[in-house]
């Protein structure tokens, strides 16, 4: 049950309320549009900018029937006055019966989660986590393998700063995973995420190679290196091209491998992969907007 609970951070959901939410996802997935929260208010506020996340949890709130109220610019809300961040939430929980919010600070979503008095649901915070990014990128996991169990996931690019991968990590780790991970030295995987997986026990292997891990993966995770999240821009230059997907590479991968990417991409994945029936990334954007009906409904409702 995670009616009233806040999603900050994917912990804050258990294994069974992860799994349910992904049951959740399939019923609306078979049927899309049930006005469920019809008087209900939800309120969108997004500090940074977004394409799929905005939309697809805006298209998921108009589609069970809830009235969205908020902003995709901050330069339109007071806080181009200097208004805080926690006077911000304290009004507009007044106004809505849940906040979803992004933000550019790591930890902010949590803040919020402190001062509002209805639940906040994440839709990332910095680089540190994307939890409904996380619940989407399972159930496009269990459509396509038929399960969350022993399965062997490459994840390739930005691990440093890559929220959607953090989270990832952590949520797969209650179902005996082997991860491969793949960066340059300037992007590995940050050492708190491999503590967590030595605590648990979750095997993982890290490689400089794309090449290497091709081969084992049954998903091969993809991510874009984030530009807005270095200080440094030679840094950037030097590692932006890093790993490139190209169609003639996926010859001797698994029949079952899977292509998953958060998106936006930026040329890590080409352009020929996009008709080889292993791309499922825009299929998994798709799957958000189910996912993310299924987090709204089951906070709200206790469905």
């Amino acid at each position: 049950m995670i009616k009233n609970k806040s999603l900050v951070s994917i912990t804050d959901f258990s294994r069974e309320e992860i799994l349910h939410v992904l049951d959740l996802a399939a019923q609306f997935e078979s049927n899309p549009n049930q006005p469920i929260l019809q008087g209900h208010i939800i309120a969108s506020l997004f500090f940074e900018p977004s394409t799929r996340t905005r939309l697809s949890f805006e298209t998921a709130m108009n589609r069970l029937g809830a009235r969205v109220i908020g902003f995709s610019d901050p330069g339109v809300t007071s806080a181009t006055k200097g208004e805080t961040l926690k006077d911000t939430i304290k009004m507009v929980s007044n106004y809505a019966d849940l906040i979803v919010m992004r933000h550019p600070l790591e930890g902010a979503a949590r803040y919020a989660s402190e001062q509002s008095r209805v639940p906040i649901v994440n839709a990332g915070d910095g680089a540190n986590q994307h939890p409904s990014q996380t619940l989407l990128d399972m159930y496009s996991i269990r459509k396509t393998q038929g399960r969350l169990e022993d399965l062997k996931i490459a994840m390739v690019g930005d691990l440093k700063y890559g929220r959607t991968v953090h989270s990832l990590i952590q949520a797969m780790s209650d179902f005996n995973p082997t991860f491969y991970f793949v960066a340059p030295d300037e992007l590995k995987m940050p050492n708190e995420y491999k503590q967590f997986l030595d605590e648990r026990g979750i095997r993982y292997e890290e490689y400089t190679d794309m090449a290497d891990v091709l081969p084992k993966a049954d998903i091969l995770y993809m991510t874009r290196v984030q530009k807005e999240r270095f200080a440094d821009l030679m840094e950037y230059e030097r590692v932006k091209n890093t790993y490139v997907l190209h169609n003639a590479m996926l010859d001797d991968t698994k029949d079952n491998l899977k292509i998953l990417h958060p998106l936006p991409r930026v040329g890590e994945i080409s352009e020929d992969v996009d008709l080889n029936p292993k791309a499922y990334y825009f299929k998994q954007a798709e799957n958000g907007m189910y996912t993310r009906m299924g987090i709204i409904a089951g906070i709200l409702t206790g469905m």
